[in-house]
C-alpha cells in the first residue's frame, strides 16, 4: 500500500516547477490530486503527467487572490474525489526591485499571491479537514525569508507564510491537521530562470556561481522540495507541527 493512498490533495501552483513536481510525488505516493493554476490550461502537462504514470488528477484554474474562486476550486475537488485531506500553499510571483524603484503594485501583487492565497486556500480547505479531524497543510516559504537584496516584497511575504504557519499549527492542532512549511533555497525553476535573465546573465553561469556558494555544491531541484513535502503530509510526520524546514542545501 502506497503511503498517501485514499488521500486526496490540493497543490496550488501546480502547472510548473515546485508545484509541478510535488503533484507529481504526491501522486507516486497514491493521492489524487487537484492540480490548481491560474488557469486551467496551464495545468495540463501536469495532470497528464500524473495519469500517465497511473495516477488520478484534475485540472483546476483559479486565482488564489480571488476568495470565490478559491472557494469553488476547493468545492470543486471535493466534488469529484469526495473528500481533501493535503493542502500545499505553492502558488506564488517575484516582482523584484530595489525598496526605491519598487512600486505599490509590485508589494501589493506579492502580498496578495503569497499571503492572501494561502490565506483563502487554507479558510476554505479548513473546513472538510476540521469536519474529518485530520488534514495536512504544507506552506511553501522561501530561504529569502531571511532578507535577500532586491526582494523586499517576497522576504516579507515568505517571512510571513512562517508566523502563518505556526499560528495554524495552533489553531488547527486540536482537529488533528498538522501545518508546517518548507523553504527552499535556490532551486531551478522558470523563476530562477527569469530572475538571471533579469540581471543580465547566463541561467547555467548563475547556477555554477550559486553552487559554489553552496555547502553541498549543487543548486537544488524540484524534486528536492517534493520529497520533503510528501514526508511532511504523510502519517510518517504525524508529530510534526508548526515546524519551517529549509531545504537549501546548508546555505545560511
Amino acid at each position: 500500500m502506497k503511503r498517501l493512498e485514499d488521500r486526496v490533495a490540493i497543490v496550488t501552483g501546480a502547472g510548473r516547477g515546485i508545484g509541478a513536481a510535488t503533484a507529481i510525488r504526491l501522486a507516486q505516493d497514491g493521492c489524487r490530486v487537484g492540480v490548481l493554476d491560474l488557469k486551467e490550461e496551464f495545468c495540463g502537462e501536469t495532470v497528464q503527467a500524473i495519469r500517465e504514470a497511473g495516477g488520478e488528477a484534475i485540472p483546476v484554474g483559479c486565482d488564489v487572490t480571488d476568495a470565490g474562486q478559491v472557494e469553488r476550486a476547493v468545492e470543486q475537488v471535493v466534488s469529484h474525489f469526495g473528500r481533501l485531506d493535503i493542502l500545499i500553499n505553492n502558488a506564488g510571483v517575484t516582482r523584484d526591485n530595489l525598496l526605491f524603484k519598487m512600486s505599490e503594485d509590485d508589494w501589493d501583487t506579492v502580498m496578495d499571491v503569497h499571503l492572501k492565497g494561502s490565506f483563502l486556500a487554507s479558510r476554505a480547505a479548513q473546513k472538510y479537514m476540521v469536519q474529518q479531524r485530520y488534514g495536512k497543510i504544507v506552506n511553501i516559504s522561501s530561504n529569502s525569508a531571511l532578507g535577500n537584496r532586491g526582494q523586499a516584497n517576497y522576504s516579507a511575504a515568505k517571512a510571513g507564510l512562517q508566523g502563518f504557519t505556526r499560528t495554524l499549527a495552533i489553531e488547527l492542532g486540536p482537529f488533528n491537521i498538522n501545518v508546517n512549511a518548507v523553504a527552499p533555497g535556490y532551486i531551478v525553476t522558470d523563476m530562477t530562470r527569469q530572475m538571471a535573465e533579469r540581471i543580465g546573465m547566463d541561467f547555467h553561469e548563475n547556477q555554477k556561481l550559486a553552487a559554489e556558494r553552496i555547502p553541498l555544491r549543487r543548486v537544488g531541484q524540484p524534486e528536492d522540495i517534493a520529497n520533503v513535502v510528501a514526508f511532511l503530509v504523510s502519517d510518517d510526520a504525524g508529530y510534526v507541527s508548526g515546524q519551517v524546514i529549509y531545504v537549501n542545501g546548508g546555505s545560511r
